[in-house]
């Protein structure tokens, strides 16, 4: 049987929702943790203030255990300004050609400063914290455990999953190539880590003996299931969760989704700069002759955050980046908690079948 970790917090139903920076609500995480799942918020975006805040918004409005996650960055980044000019000026240009009246600026800093970031959660002490992009340090594994705060690492490889325990964490979540949005590795080219889920668990439980959790394509209960077969501890869905109301997910974003064809998914760094999975749309297309000289993540995410903003206040869909996973069409449009409910039922049901 897998090694348990959600039980023993509170949590009725081996399910998370998964972190989705820029998509998640308070709304959403309070909602699912409400259904007696783990809410997630993705505050790898904000600022502390506003972590502090929609932490204390989740709090206001459930009473069960939830999670926040952080991108484990450095707090200054070597920019290479040719290679800036050079994409403000591609960038620029097909704004433009799509006749949106947006241009790219320079921000005063590419990302809000990760020590800064950790202390507020650390103030906001939710019952979990995960990171992805990197391992913390020990004197902030300390922190966390003399705050009662559970850890769970992201990885994408089995070597990264070793890393996670070797630390200290209490839990790992394996992430498959089916996942969608960023890449949470840290050790090796995202390229060489686009290992399929339903391999990886089965390779994660048997290297570790901390929980793995399971992300990447899981959009039912009888995925739930299989994940647990194989040895998982619980499963993360986030793309099943990106169409609900309480999501923040442009509308558009929304709409392209239950009629994404799996082969048009596929691994992206035209936005942000990091390796990521979503769709790939009129945006990603027009960006691959320019590929070899995209600037890295956060210093591309900054540059094209107001073009993602101007394309989803018009409601273009093809200029976002429309994150998922490869079961992208698999969506089902429902409020947080009775999607919530429905994957819980869906997945004692096929426990069920299969005792039967």
């Amino acid at each position: 049987m897998p090694v348990p970790f959600l039980a023993p917090l509170g949590v009725e139903h081996p399910l998370v929702q998964a972190p989705m920076a820029g998509s998640d609500t308070p709304a959403l995480a309070a909602a699912v943790s409400g259904a007696g799942a783990l809410g997630s918020l993705g505050c790898g975006y904000l600022e502390p203030e506003d972590l502090l805040a929609r932490a204390a918004q989740v709090r206001a409005s459930t009473d069960r255990p939830f999670a926040l996650n952080l991108f484990v960055l450095p707090e200054s980044f070597a920019v290479d300004e040719a290679a800036v000019a050079r994409i403000r000026e591609r960038l620029d240009a097909l704004m433009a050609a799509e006749g949106l009246d947006v241009r790219t600026t320079r921000p005063a800093r590419w990302a809000p400063s990760f020590a800064d970031q950790f202390a507020a959660l650390c103030e906001a002490r939710p019952a979990v914290a995960s990171f992805a992009f990197g391992l913390l340090d020990q004197a902030r594994m300390r922190e966390l455990r003399r705050r009662d705060i559970r850890v769970v690492g992201t990885a994408t490889t089995v070597d990264e999953a070793r890393a996670w325990e070797a630390l200290g964490a209490d839990a790992v979540c394996v992430q498959g190539a089916e996942a969608g949005g960023h890449r949470g590795g840290f050790l090796h080219p995202p390229e060489e880590t686009l290992v399929g889920l339903f391999a990886l668990v089965p390779l994660a439980v048997r290297a570790v003996r901390i929980p793995v959790i399971a992300a990447g394509g899981i959009m039912d209960g009888r995925g739930m299931l299989a994940a647990e077969v194989l040895g998982a501890a619980a499963s993360q869905l986030g793309t099943a969760f990106l169409v609900c109301p309480e999501s923040a997910a442009a509308q558009a974003w929304k709409d392209d989704l239950p009629r994404a064809a799996e082969h048009r998914v596929g691994t992206i760094r035209s936005f942000s700069g990091r390796a990521a999975r979503g769709l790939v749309n009129r945006f990603v297309e027009a960006m691959r002759p320019f590929e070899h000289e995209l600037p890295p993540y956060p210093v591309l995410n900054a540059l094209t955050a107001p073009l993602r903003r101007a394309a989803a206040a018009a409601g273009r869909g093809d200029l976002l980046s429309e994150w998922c996973g490869q079961a992208a069409a698999r969506v089902r449009p429902m409020p947080a908690a009775a999607l919530a409910g429905t994957l819980a039922d869906e997945y004692r049901a096929a426990r069920q079948a299969l005792a039967g």
